[in-house]
């Protein structure tokens, strides 16, 4: 039966998801797992699974799901992720979202819940724009918005029809979403 905590964490772009993970993580000591980072130390050390990911990134294109569900496999197998884990940036799609659930019954560990911070978009522009990427401009910030909800929407509605799905208002300080993220995963 399903011990530990699968933590899922959505949100758009600037919603706080990097940094809350990175404090449960540490508050729960279980890791933060970023596929981002995930694929770029697979292709660092030239796993099998990252020189695959190398060919999809040298062309600019998008590592295929099948790929990317081998790593999260892979890294959910791994001695550190065993009493739990929290899953920042996956997944992004419903194909996926099936898929780890498959995976998750497979290993028979995990019962995961989906965390939703809940941001307005002004505020995270604002915090985008704070952020000082050059490419970051209220244009741009709006666009990747409408991209993430037209792309992620259906993944939130998944976890809500599984109920699975808490939703946290991420637009407070730091510390209160700290708080009620830990009292909605305790």
């Amino acid at each position: 039966m399903s011990t530990g905590k699968g933590l899922i964490f959505l949100g758009p772009p600037g919603s706080g998801k990097g940094t809350q993970a990175q404090q449960l993580s540490k508050e729960f000591n279980i890791p933060h797992i970023s596929t981002g980072e995930m694929l770029r130390e697979a292709i660092a050390q030239q796993t099998p699974l990252g020189q695959k990911a190398q060919t999809y990134v040298d062309q600019g294109e998008l590592v295929p799901d099948d790929l990317l569900l081998d790593l999260i496999e892979d890294r959910l197998n791994q001695e550190d992720a065993q009493e739990g884990w929290i899953l920042d940036g996956f997944p992004r799609n419903v194909s996926q979202a099936e898929f780890l659930d498959k995976l998750l019954h497979k290993l028979d560990k995990f019962s995961p819940q989906a965390i939703n911070l809940d941001v307005p978009d002004e505020v995270i522009i604002d915090r985008l724009l704070l952020r000082g990427r050059k490419d970051d401009n209220k244009e741009t910030i709006r666009r990747r918005l409408d991209v993430y909800r037209e792309k992620t929407q259906p993944v939130l509605d998944y976890y809500r029809q599984h109920d699975k799905l808490s939703s946290i208002d991420g637009n407070r300080e730091l510390q209160e979403v700290t708080t009620s993220l830990k009292e909605v995963v305790t």
